[in-house]
């Protein structure tokens, strides 16, 4: 008995060094960021959303997201790539455990077929992420345990390359289940269909002055910085804000994420401004953080889960 058992051990000792070596070379291979391509990683399918033909009042935003934590909506998030999402990095609460739901645009699908709901399986908060009333760098990475398949209701929105200038007036929308505050209704109520306003690009200089007639902080003191992006409903009054969602704009025919809401309370103190940490300031920071955490797909620290077996090797007697 002690012999076979010896042998069970030299062959699971085998078996876990021949992985473990499969494991290191595939460490040590330079993983292919999939940003926006297919399986092939040939055709571009970020930023072209389908919509049905009789699309009238609302559009279909299939990068959005709904980071929940026990199926709670906590914030929003868009879709990069088949395992990443961008979201905000004020929306991390500790050590809670999260999950995106993806596919829907009703925060609670009964039964739908495309929703996909799908846990967080590790989160990088950008390490300059600073503040309380005016946050500075916020903006996470979401990596999922489970890789995505594109198809019409789940599919990435673009990523602006790090030199892009988001002109002033551009046209954008954002989305979201978040806040919303409409004219006839001094309330706000967290929306069980999902929600789209479009908005317009402005100065960071105009929207640093109007931030400054609304606190105490000297105009030397700049409020929002080179980071951050401004955009503004143009007198409408509405009030919305999803913290984390997508502002989403088309470029020549793309859909490109311009930035990600970054000032939840930003409504509450100037009706029509919204502020948004401006993607193309993090646009090589995200890449580079994709390209190191991604194997082929699945989070890196996933693949670590299976050290503590592999590295059981068998000791000589």
């Amino acid at each position: 008995m002690a012999t076979s058992l010896r042998g069970l051990d030299a062959g699971s000792g085998s078996l876990r060094r021949w992985i473990l070596t499969c494991f290191v070379a595939l460490l040590l291979l330079p993983p292919r960021p999939n940003l926006g391509y297919n399986e092939n990683y040939t055709e571009p399918v970020c930023g072209t959303p389908w919509w049905p033909d009789n699309l009238e009042e609302s559009h279909h935003w299939p990068w959005e997201v709904s980071l929940q934590i026990e199926n709670e909506h906590v914030c929003g998030g868009a879709l990069i790539d088949r395992s990443w999402v961008v979201s905000a990095a004020h929306c991390i609460q500790g050590d809670k455990e999260y999950s995106v739901m993806l596919g829907s645009s009703t925060l609670h699908p009964n039964g739908s077929s495309w929703t996909l709901k799908i846990p967080v399986g590790d989160i990088i908060m950008h390490p300059k992420y600073w503040g309380r009333n005016f946050i500075r760098s916020d903006i996470a990475l979401l990596c999922l345990e489970t890789p995505v398949t594109f198809n019409k209701y789940v599919q990435p929105i673009c990523l602006p390359e790090h030199n892009f200038n988001f002109e002033v007036g551009t046209k954008c929308w954002v989305t979201g289940w978040g806040l919303v505050k409409q004219h006839s209704s001094g309330k706000l109520t967290l929306t069980p269909e999902l929600w789209e306003a479009e908005v317009f690009i402005i100065d960071n200089k105009n929207c640093d002055s109007i931030f400054h007639k609304k606190t105490f902080y000297p105009q030397v003191v700049p409020l929002i910085r080179k980071n951050m992006i401004c955009a503004t409903t143009y007198g409408e009054d509405l009030c919305y804000g999803d913290p984390g969602g997508p502002l989403a704009c088309e470029i020549e025919g793309k859909w490109i994420l311009a930035g990600v809401f970054s000032w939840e309370k930003a409504c509450a103190k100037v009706p029509n401004l919204s502020v948004y940490t401006r993607i193309t300031k993090y646009t090589m920071w995200i890449k580079e953080q994709v390209s190191h955490g991604a194997l082929s797909g699945p989070c890196r620290t996933s693949w670590l889960l299976f050290l503590p077996w592999l590295l059981q090797l068998p000791v000589s007697p």
